[in-house]
């Protein structure tokens, strides 16, 4: 008999099918025992009948042993369906039980634990409905960010892990031994790939890992993580890449509201708010605004503190009914050395972020398009142009005025279902004590 999948169960009433996953409940009501069945297309209420030669075999079955079932599909008597959930008018009555593999569970799946545990327990709490809820989400955000930049014209290619040297000049960057005695780098960003792109393409974008080996451990820190990064030429200034990413998240936040409606209830937390502009505040406006509303200091007048990011996104959604907001102008020595500056502009530079419910998500920029004056700020930053001899050829050869943006996958997932991890939203996060074991136990 061929597998049937449980969501195609209610195709199936009346007919005997063979269903093949997961046990996630087992009740033993003495002479019958219950089941809730699941396989990636749902799940479905399973019962083994006193006189059933399943009997035996159900007594010894637990949860989360993977077991095949043959059995009957039969709709529910009137009394016992229940609408609020899948298949919750059919039932499986259980013929024949096999099982195909065994488990020992460390608690039982869906229990309340603190991160550390969950963490240290993923290839098993991973099952769990939050965390399928977390990643069937992060998937489709990443397939939306896609179609909603190929729909503006944008080309996918794909970043190199390891690169030659560090494309921010200062981020700590691990060390990788390369060929022949050199050093290669883990990536900490595609910047100058998608820069180069530009030559090619115009508009291009990738999905990148990046690697970072700072010293932090925060709620919003990772070691490795995803960026979705695009770039684009012949701007005017950093307000058309931030047109494009407003677009892009407009469009990711629609399909996602559409198609996930029931993660955000289960969740308890609402769609993302957008007006029909994302609210765009300079730097010290932000923080004009929050030393009045909020009535504190600001410590760092050169960036935003992570408090400052909380309060600025509380006003605006009170006051502009949104949950992403712009800051601009931040001070150009704060930014990355290849951030475009007008002499009119100093000492202010053409970078942006976007906050979104109280954490950046996403930083970008129009960047600097002469070779000269980009040499320039490389040796204004101490950094050798003679080492960075590649990516400077995309200048040489001709390059348009550009910019683009970086977006974190993860912090945006995490943001999008008010998780206060960033952790909860990497399926296997690496930070400073954990990399699949905890390196700072013996375990």
């Amino acid at each position: 008999m061929e597998r049937t999948l449980i969501g195609d169960l209610n195709k199936k009433v009346g007919e005997s099918v063979l269903v093949q996953g997961w046990v996630s409940v087992r009740r033993d009501q003495g002479k019958m025992v219950f089941f809730d069945f699941r396989d990636r297309s749902g799940s479905v209420q399973g019962v083994v009948l006193p006189k059933s030669e399943a009997i035996e075999t159900a007594k010894e079955v637990r949860s989360e042993y993977v077991v095949g079932v043959e059995g009957l599909v039969n709709k529910r008597p009137d009394k016992n369906i229940n609408p609020e959930v899948q298949n919750g008018d059919i039932e499986l009555e259980v013929q024949k039980l096999q099982v195909l593999s065994k488990a020992e569970i460390p608690f039982e799946l869906g229990t309340e634990t603190n991160l550390d545990t969950y963490l240290d327990h993923l290839p098993f709490t991973l099952r769990s409905q939050r965390a399928k809820d977390i990643f069937t989400m992060q998937g489709a955000i990443l397939d939306a960010y896609r179609s909603s930049l190929r729909a503006q014209g944008f080309t996918e290619f794909i970043a190199p892990a390891l690169v030659g040297g560090d494309a921010e000049g200062g981020a700590a960057a691990f060390k990788v031994e390369y060929f022949y005695d050199k050093t290669a780098f883990l990536a900490t960003s595609p910047q100058f790939y998608k820069q180069i792109m530009v030559g090619p393409f115009e508009r291009a974008f990738t999905v990148a890992k990046i690697f970072r080996a700072e010293k932090s451990a925060t709620t919003r820190h990772l070691s490795e993580a995803t960026c979705l990064d695009f770039e684009m030429g012949f701007i005017k200034d950093e307000r058309e890449p931030m047109a494009v990413l407003e677009q892009t998240i407009k469009d990711t936040v629609k399909v996602i509201s559409s198609a996930h409606g029931e993660i955000f209830t289960r969740f308890g937390v609402t769609v993302p708010l957008i007006p029909q502009s994302i609210p765009i505040f300079t730097l010290k406006e932000a923080q004009d605004i929050v030393a009045k509303e909020f009535n504190r200091a600001i410590e760092d007048t050169l960036d935003m503190a992570p408090e400052d990011e909380r309060q600025i996104c509380e006003y605006v959604k009170k006051n502009f009914g949104s949950d992403f907001v712009f800051i601009t102008r931040f001070p150009t020595k704060k930014r990355a050395f290849y951030t475009y500056e007008e002499p009119s502009e100093a000492p202010l530079s053409r970078g942006f972020d976007l906050l979104f419910r109280g954490l950046e998500i996403n930083s970008g920029a129009q960047r600097i398009h002469d070779p000269e004056v980009l040499i320039a700020r490389m040796r204004e930053r101490g950094l050798d142009p003679e080492k960075f001899s590649f990516y400077l050829e995309a200048f040489k050869v001709g390059m348009p005025p550009h910019g683009g943006s970086s977006t974190g996958l993860e912090r945006f997932t995490a943001r999008m279902l008010e998780l206060p991890n960033v952790k909860e939203a990497t399926s296997f996060p690496r930070d400073i004590n954990r990399i699949d074991t905890l390196l700072s136990t013996d375990k």
